[in-house]
């Protein structure tokens, strides 16, 4: 009698998920430990050690602001106890998620009458076009019908890395030749999704921060034109920001956030850095919701955050999840 094979057991997509934010964040996670390292030797916390724990969390691309809250509360509950470098994690992971929990807001979909109108931007080599293809296919799971628009006119491989991106997730794209007018295809988009009740419509935008008076009179083009079909549109207008660029990200949202009417932000390539302390820093110093983000290349590895489970994540304290 042949024995029936045991049924395989499938892993839940939170224990996947975990384990690819836990790889994403592990070299940011090092980079923390290691400037740590070897900063507690005495038993008490002095001026001096506590200089170094700041210089050491700022070093880690947390922002100064929450280097300067983790040295005061160590100041404040342990300056006479001294504490080993596990106590200073939990300290660190306590004052991240204070700080992340406000901005961790996943993207809602509220807009009546469709379709709700993202306008996505951010410059070059950010990951902008494949950050679309992941938030499209996110609210595809989440049941909502999505169509793109490749409004990127200035650059062919971006149309063309759009184009590919629809077909393969299966969603309607609305594209025209390079140096089109990008507002004719957004007007189109909104047209077009109206009438066969898209719920939401992705634009791709112009990442031309290095020309900033061109991509804003642009920008304002594309709002004028979405004004006509309904003046609530566009509802969101999204900043992909690419971690590896560490603190240049900060630079980023204070731009695009002044002249461009950021209403909330994505984080991508987290897994290929260690300065994902920047997202802490980003939350600090700006207080915008952050939507999602990025640890790897597939369809899956873009979603909504858990400001706990991250902060557990970067400080080199969070328990695998079951």
């Amino acid at each position: 009698m042949t024995d029936t094979p045991e049924p395989t057991k499938r892993v839940p997509h939170t224990v996947i998920w975990h384990d690819k934010l836990a790889a994403g964040f592990r070299r940011t996670t090092e980079k923390l430990g290691g400037n740590l390292a070897g900063l507690l030797t005495k038993e008490k916390l002095d001026r001096q050690t506590l200089d170094e724990i700041e210089e050491a969390l700022i070093a880690s691309d947390l922002g100064p602001v929450t280097a300067a809250r983790v040295r005061e509360r160590l100041e404040d509950e342990r300056y006479d106890k001294g504490i080993d470098e596990a106590g200073i994690r939990a300290v660190v992971a306590d004052e991240v998620a204070k700080i992340l929990r406000p901005v961790a807001k996943p993207l809602e979909i509220e807009a009546f009458p469709r379709p709700q109108v993202i306008l996505v931007i951010g410059v070059n080599g950010s990951g902008k076009t494949t950050t679309i293809a992941k938030l499209a296919h996110l609210l595809q799971e989440q049941d909502y019908q999505v169509m793109l628009v490749a409004g990127d006119t200035f650059r062919a491989a971006a149309i063309g890395q759009l184009k590919v991106w629809a077909e393969r997730i299966g969603v309607p794209i609305i594209s025209g030749k390079e140096g089109g007018d990008a507002a004719s295809l957004v007007w189109e988009g909104v047209k077009q999704g109206t009438a066969i009740g898209t719920d939401v419509l992705i634009v791709d935008t112009a990442g031309r921060l290095q020309n900033k008076a061109g991509l804003m009179d642009e920008l304002s083009k594309i709002r004028r034109v979405l004004g006509r079909l309904n003046p609530a549109a566009p509802h969101d207008v999204v900043l992909v920001l690419d971690a590896t660029t560490g603190q240049n990200a900060l630079n980023q949202i204070e731009i695009f956030g002044r002249d461009a009417g950021v209403t909330g932000l994505v984080m991508t390539k987290l897994d290929g850095t260690a300065k994902g302390g920047v997202l802490v820093a980003a939350a600090e110093k700006f207080g915008m919701p952050i939507h999602a983000i990025g640890v790897g290349e597939t369809l899956e590895d873009f979603r909504p955050f858990d400001p706990d489970e991250v902060a557990g994540l970067i400080a080199g304290v969070t328990p695998r999840v079951k």
